[in-house]
């Protein structure tokens, strides 16, 4: 069994696949992977820049397959084409690229911290469906507890502006002060929240929350001194707003050039549309009428790689050093984990040599009187003892530099161990926590 992560993100794919696959129903693609043979958990992250799947795979060109065939499947994308743009880690760099997604060093706008957010509601929804087990659950959390440091022990936090910050900047560019202007933001999600507490903070002339649930965006409008209004009333607030952030789940576009056209009519002054959602919140059409720009994901994306030294920045080479680490701390102690079994199946093995050798010495000295007998047992406990000793610390010393395995095979073939003992010897899997306490 081994980890495998196949995916798409900004960096692999253009903005047009990835808002055609991201309207496909995550808890259906991760259904669907996990009851193919080859597959034995998953996760499905899904985020404005992404869509991954982190499985444990039972046989590796299986999972690709059913993972591949899924995606298309559920998405409606052509798999040729997903396929040329599809990338795949295996084990070690599977480990590397979960860490390095949570650390914010796989983002667009690199160091943002929402995908911790987004890892930590995948893998609960992964556990509320049943797709995940011990292997997900121990890397994910992992992976949780490694982006948290990220942000807590380094200056990552403040290398790139969020997709938020960076729309919001190019809206002033076009717009001027934004202190004299007003924003609308649509939706009262993670990434809408984001948007609403920026604008508030950059201190906008006045703030506009519309949400399909109007008490949920009345209590993102009260937190950051905005006004709430209802969906149904979403051309006026656009007919009022200078500026206009959305992000919502909608699978259709929400705001199209028939609705901005009659806001236009009721003012017309100049309008910034910053589409977030993928798929897109805002018609693309939109951008045709006059007086009005549309701002999207690739456009912010290539705002937020202009600053090509962003790779050779000191805070993230402290991200990358941090994650090198931890890699190195989870595998090793994986891989120590792996070869448990084979070192207590030996120790059973020995301790059942040693029942059998007492058994016959009381048959054949019944009138050995029983301390002499627990002397004697204790003797051969310890001769067992010594012989297991160098073996044992071996196994663990090797394992760290991975070759554990090898060894462990190794002792399973001299001492004739059945791989269905040694099985059943194994750790039990632990319990897979539906809260993630600490590490969310």
């Amino acid at each position: 069994m081994s980890l495998l992560v196949i995916g798409l993100s900004h960096r692999s794919a253009p903005i047009a696949l990835l808002e055609a696959v991201a309207g496909a129903p995550t808890g259906a693609l991760a259904h669907r992977v996990s009851a193919s043979d080859a597959v034995g958990e998953s996760v499905v992250l899904s985020t404005c820049n992404r869509l991954e799947v982190y499985a444990e795979a039972l046989t590796f060109h299986g999972a690709v397959a059913a993972i591949g065939e899924s995606l298309a499947d559920v998405s409606g994308v052509d798999r040729a084409e997903m396929t040329a743009h599809l990338y795949v880690h295996f084990e070690d760099r599977a480990v590397a690229h979960a860490f390095s997604v949570a650390a914010g060093l796989d983002s667009m706008a690199v160091g943002e911290a929402q995908v911790l957010g987004q890892l930590r509601d995948a893998l609960r929804a992964g556990q509320r469906a049943g797709t995940v087990g011990e292997s997900l659950n121990s890397l994910l959390q992992q992976a949780l507890r490694v982006g948290k440091r990220a942000h807590h022990e380094t200056a990552i936090d403040t290398v790139s502006r969020s997709l938020v910050e960076a729309g919001l900047d190019e809206a002033e560019r076009l717009l001027g002060d934004l202190e004299r202007r007003t924003v609308l933001v649509v939706g009262a999600g993670g990434m809408s929240s984001l948007a609403a507490t920026t604008a508030a903070r950059r201190g906008v002339g006045s703030l506009l929350v519309a949400n399909r649930t109007l008490a949920r965006g009345e209590r993102l409008a009260e937190g950051t001194g905005g006004r709430a209004v209802e969906m149904v009333r979403l051309v006026d607030a656009i007919a009022e707003a200078d500026v206009v952030v959305s992000s919502t789940g909608s699978a259709q576009y929400l705001i199209g050039a028939d609705l901005v056209g009659v806001a236009a009519a009721q003012h017309r002054h100049d309008r910034v549309f910053v589409d977030l959602a993928l798929p897109h919140d805002v018609d693309p059409s939109v951008a045709d009428l006059p007086g009005t720009t549309l701002v999207g994901l690739a456009d912010l994306g290539a705002i937020l790689t202009e600053r090509a030294d962003v790779e050779t920045l000191p805070e993230v080479q402290a991200v990358r050093d941090l994650v090198t680490g931890e890699v190195a701390g989870y595998l090793a102690a994986r891989m120590v984990k792996s070869v448990a079994p084979t070192v207590a199946a030996l120790r059973s093995r020995a301790a059942a040599v040693v029942a059998g050798e007492m058994e016959r010495l009381d048959h054949r000295l019944p009138d050995l009187d029983e301390a002499t007998r627990q002397e004697l047992q204790h003797a051969v406990h310890r001769v067992v003892e010594k012989l297991l000793h160098t073996p044992t610390v071996r196994i663990k010393e090797l394992s760290s530099d991975g070759h554990g395995e090898d060894y462990a095979a190794a002792l399973r073939e001299l001492f004739d161990l059945d791989p269905h003992t040694v099985a059943a010897v194994s750790t039990p899997p632990t319990a897979v926590h539906h809260e993630l306490g600490g590490a969310s």
